[in-house]
């Protein structure tokens, strides 16, 4: 077996090159979650013959830079792991400077990508973030991730995680315009919970207040964002907020997306990630023709598209 892995600052996730084997950890790196002894649990289970590695998790808050974040990643997964180990950077795994390595999950897919659809716009969206990659014959993003947001091929907005108050400045209730605290009350899955877009399950991340991941918790977090309870605005106002929340995301997506199209002239969307769904609708909503990777690759494989790429990518190499 070929495994991937792909270190993220909120997620660990792996697949191996023939996508039967896929995983998912959630291991908040900024709580300096055991990521040495869930690699070593990895590498006991997949037992791979090789692995192929891309990481965003040098961006984690514990670090005091990247570089220090990077070599961390990087000497723990050479401790966990004894098969040969080749790194992917945004220069692909022929890199020299360390800094390479930083953020380049996307470029491992978008690599792949451009190999196996052709031209499009390849969009992961995960728990986080929404990578936007124009590819024309190659991928044309920038390699820096604030080089990528100035440039909307990064938006720092996902299915999961994004803070409400960093997506909406105040609702509307009950024909009033209430600002949003700017606390960490509720987030996206909080939205996407109570409107059924999501499961508890699928809920794959820690809650803002520690409570549950039940469709009553997220009403009540999803209330307390207006400094109410949810006697107070009822179950409708917390609806409302959430349905605003999702649509001003939703926006932003579209606009992110036709950016990209109209600026590569591209008509056509490759969709990767847990916000599949969400990205699938903004391209209808442009009129752009839509992959879905999880038709291709499958759902699981999808998910964790990164760690496929590179498991794709590294067994290509070897």
């Amino acid at each position: 077996m070929i495994l991937g892995l792909d270190v993220g600052g909120a997620n660990t996730k792996a697949a191996s090159s023939d996508g039967r084997w896929t995983r998912t950890v959630y291991l908040p790196l900024w709580k300096k979650a055991p990521l040495r002894k869930v690699l070593g649990q990895m590498a006991e289970d997949a037992d791979p013959r090789a692995l192929g590695v891309v990481m965003t998790g040098e961006l984690a808050d514990r670090f005091p830079n990247k570089l220090a974040g990077i070599l961390y990643i990087k000497k723990t997964v050479e401790d966990a792991f004894t098969c040969p180990i080749r790194f992917w950077g945004t220069k692909g795994f022929g890199w020299n400077d360390p800094r390479d390595l930083a953020a380049a999950n996307w470029s491992a897919s978008a690599h792949l990508i451009s190999r196996e659809v052709g031209d499009c716009i390849f969009v992961d969206m995960g728990s986080t973030t929404i990578d936007l990659i124009p590819i024309r014959a190659k991928p044309r993003a920038a390699t820096a991730d604030y080089r990528r947001l100035a440039r909307g091929e990064l938006v720092y907005s996902g299915l999961l995680r994004t803070n409400l108050a960093a997506l909406l400045p105040s609702v509307r209730i009950d024909d009033q315009r209430i600002p949003l605290s700017s606390e960490l009350f509720a987030i996206t899955a909080d939205a996407y919970r109570v409107l059924g877009e999501i499961t508890d399950t699928e809920y794959r991340c820690d809650t803002p207040d520690g409570a549950g991941k039940d469709r009553r918790s997220a009403l009540r977090r999803l209330a307390r964002t207006v400094c109410a309870d949810l006697e107070e605005i009822g179950e409708e106002g917390a609806l409302a907020i959430a349905t605003q929340a999702l649509e001003t995301q939703h926006d932003t997506l579209i606009a992110a997306l036709a950016h990209q199209a109209e600026r590569y002239d591209l008509d056509t969307v490759a969709v990767a990630g847990v916000g599949e769904d969400v990205i699938e609708r903004a391209a209808r909503r442009l009129e752009l023709k839509c992959i879905r990777l999880s038709d291709r690759y499958g759902p699981a494989v999808s998910e964790v598209f990164p760690a496929y790429a590179v498991a794709r990518l590294a067994e290509a190499d070897i």
